[in-house]
């Protein structure tokens, strides 16, 4: 009798709080939680846009910190993922202008087309841009470099400019701790209702002639 008694007093205790408390309480602990990682993943965005800013400035100091900044943000940070990478557009850009200017240059036996290209490109657009760059590949492609362009010969790859930082599974900030607090609940609540469907069990089974 007196086991009998300890497993229904058990269960009484495990019953002062309800699931539905408990579940309640996981609602708001997921909420949280999803809050703080659309958090985390803003503050990514957000600095990947600065990078890109600072890229297109043309102000390579900037664009290191800015990158920098990035990198510090991402590995710390749970959610942060950049996908495919951060890339800087505008200076690939730049850089293969420099290396259009060399290659279709003074030195080219056709004379300066690199000179011949922008004088046909500049007057269709407002300002540098990819269709700019383009319009200018195309025009130097109608005559040969002065040197074989499939030489090797520094042209700037576009892999080079991509970059791309490696996000944590789990950090030790909000969004971090929430998570585990939501698995922490799970579990509480999982092992209530495991330990009540025991007890009853026992009471059920061994304690039925008590």
């Amino acid at each position: 009798m007196v086991n009998k008694r300890t497993v229904r007093r058990s269960i009484s205790d495990l019953q002062r709080v309800k699931t539905w408390q408990l579940v309640v309480l996981l609602i708001i602990a997921l909420f949280m939680t999803a809050t703080f990682l659309r958090l985390n993943n803003i503050g990514m965005v957000e600095r990947r846009a600065a990078v890109i800013a600072a890229d297109e400035t043309g102000d390579e100091a900037a664009t290191i910190t800015r990158l920098y900044d990035l990198q510090q943000y991402v590995t710390s940070h749970m959610n942060t993922d950049l996908g495919r990478g951060v890339y800087l557009e505008a200076s690939y850009n730049r850089a293969l202008q420099d290396w259009q200017a060399a290659q279709f240059g003074d030195q080219n036996p056709n004379g300066n087309i690199y000179q011949r290209a922008q004088e046909i490109c500049a007057p269709q657009f407002t300002s540098y841009s990819a269709a700019y760059l383009q319009c200018t590949t195309s025009e130097l492609a109608k005559f040969p470099a002065a040197a074989d362009p499939t030489d090797g010969s520094g042209k700037p790859r576009q892999e080079t400019y991509i970059y791309s930082f490696t996000s944590p599974l789990w950090s030790p900030d909000f969004a971090g701790w929430s998570v585990l607090i939501c698995v922490a609940i799970i579990i509480v609540i999982f092992a209530r209702l495991t330990s009540i469907a025991i007890l009853r069990l026992l009471l059920r089974r061994h304690y039925r002639n008590a």
